[in-house]
């Protein structure tokens, strides 16, 4: 009988999948590996902040932007420099197709009106007056037809160190500056 018993245990056992298998049917695919950030990802996770803030025409500020003012303002924050004018825009950097795009990039309707790029179909641009600003979808919107183009800003893509890099220099005046020992 103890014989029977181990050997309808061992045969469970086997017939049995772990606690951890996958039931059938169900796919599993590889783990999703985490990029560093973007100076793009950056740029699009800031312009966020001023959701709602109105359109004014010339407007580079807080207080009010208008579309390329918008974009100007969010690339200024990570050191990078763009005119004011949508149209100068356009003529920055390399030209992207649509489905090309990363986060970052500028996008253009006719050649009039500039947004940011935020991945995952979506963009945010201060549109005209009467507006704020705002995240938009691309597809299935009267955007997706007047979609004129996308420009890869120059720098956009380079990834974002989690401490700035110094040299020995630099750390020697920081720390006479600020009194830190040695």
């Amino acid at each position: 009988m103890r014989g029977s018993l181990l050997l309808t245990g061992v045969i469970v056992l086997l017939i049995t999948p772990p606690a951890y298998a996958v039931p059938s049917g169900i796919t599993v695919s590889r783990p999703v590996v985490m990029q560093p950030p973007t100076v793009g990802d950056r740029v699009g996770k800031f312009a966020l902040r001023f959701r709602g803030t109105p359109y004014v025409w010339a407007g580079t500020t807080p207080a009010g932007f208008d579309c390329s003012g918008f974009t100007r303002y969010a690339y200024a924050r990570f050191g990078i420099d763009l005119p004011h004018s949508s149209y100068a825009q356009w003529g920055l950097g390399r030209h992207v197709s649509r489905a090309q795009l990363r986060p970052g990039d500028l996008v253009f309707f006719g050649l009039g009106h500039v947004g940011l790029w935020m991945g995952h179909g979506t963009f945010i641009h201060s549109p005209h007056t009467g507006t704020v600003v705002s995240v938009e979808r691309l597809a299935g919107t009267g955007y997706a037809s007047s979609f004129s183009g996308a420009v890869r800003v120059a720098g956009s893509q380079q990834l974002v160190r989690k401490r700035p890099v110094i040299d020995r220099g630099q750390a020697r005046r920081i720390r006479a500056t600020h009194g830190f020992p040695r």
